[in-house]
């Protein structure tokens, strides 16, 4: 198997203030961990690629462009509560973005089978005229936008595991039918957006869909929803790429969140969305990093997903045995989708 990488030193000239969360040693102890990893594929190092203009064009405002542009150079500002830029910002944003197209271009020729890029500053809450959330450019939607436009593929999936709402994501596509994207997050919770009723508009209704999940919710939660609400979905849908927006900050250790996954959890979903890439999409499928703020857990969910990802594991997930809870949360989302999904 060929398994495509960006990971570069360059991702950490994006700097913010002491103390953010969002820092350039979240690249750095994922390059560390690699350095120590055997991979069971052949590992294909993908250069850092800065993204033209016209791809952040078909998914952000030129203000928008314009606005992170006028950073270049200057010293730290504050564009947002949470979003800050330095001199070296608006270039590493570019490279980020363009990194996530450089990968699937990569994987639409052929050349490698599936991918991960590690990059950063992370995107999906970036809306298309509005930086948020620590994300300047919004990297997983120019990625699809850019291989609906330059490929034959009429339908991504984005699927969105980080535990925020990617609501830069879904503003972006959300009156379109060409893109269908899935969020499981914690709600409620910054940033207040992704509940049940937020399903689209116009051609794009039924086309967002939103898993708001309580604090705390845990590996059997998650792996019993991707298995009876979300992959049902995706495989209607029928894509011909998956893309996952993939934040490890639903890590039970991570500082901004308390989801209570741990790494054996986010290799169930990753070995379950890889199993879905292969049914419905030849295996098409890329990780485009997001969120993750503790360095030990990041580093090895990152590894995590890539080491499940080249040789697929079997966890040990037990019996489904579904609580009251779950079944309650499963059958609203039923109600919910229905009209739009057989599930």
């Amino acid at each position: 198997m060929k398994y495509g990488i960006v990971l570069d030193s360059i991702f950490t000239r994006h700097n913010t203030p002491a103390g953010h969360p969002e820092r350039p040693q979240r690249i750095e102890a994922i390059l560390q961990a690699v350095q120590g990893w055997t991979p069971s594929g052949q590992l294909v190092r993908v250069a850092p690629l800065p993204a033209q203009e016209e791809w952040i064009l078909a998914v952000h405002t030129r203000r928008h462009w314009q606005s992170i542009q006028d950073t270049a150079g200057q010293a730290v500002s504050q564009l947002d509560p949470d979003t800050y830029t330095s001199p070296d910002s608006f270039e590493t944003a570019t490279l980020a973005a363009g990194s996530a197209v450089a990968l699937t271009d990569e994987l639409l020729q052929g050349k490698i089978d599936s991918g991960f890029a590690l990059i950063r500053p992370p995107g999906h809450h970036a809306e298309s005229n509005r930086v948020m959330g620590f994300c300047l450019f919004n990297n997983v939607a120019v990625a699809a936008d850019w291989a609906l436009r330059n490929s034959t593929m009429e339908k991504v999936a984005i699927v969105d595991f980080d535990v925020h709402h990617g609501n830069g994501t879904q503003e972006i596509f959300y009156a379109r039918s060409d893109v269908l994207y899935l969020s499981a997050h914690q709600y409620p919770f910054y940033p207040g957006t992704g509940h049940f009723n937020q399903l689209g508009k116009g051609q794009g209704e039924g086309f967002t869909v939103n898993f708001p999940l309580r604090a705390g919710a845990g590996n059997p939660f998650y792996r019993d929803l991707f298995s009876d609400l979300l992959l049902p979905i995706v495989r209607q849908f029928d894509p011909q790429l998956i893309l996952v927006s993939a934040g490890y900050d639903a890590h039970k250790n991570d500082p901004l969140a308390g989801m209570n996954l741990d790494v054996e959890g986010f290799g169930q979903l990753v070995t379950l969305l890889n199993a879905l890439a292969q049914e419905v999409c030849e295996g098409r499928i890329l990780f485009v990093l997001e969120g993750g703020y503790n360095l030990k857990a990041l580093s090895e969910a990152v590894v995590c997903t890539m080491d499940t990802s080249m040789a697929p594991k079997t966890f040990q997930i037990g019996k489904k045995e579904h609580t009251e809870e779950y079944l309650s949360y499963r059958e609203q989302a039923r109600r919910v989708f229905s009209p739009y999904w057989d599930i």
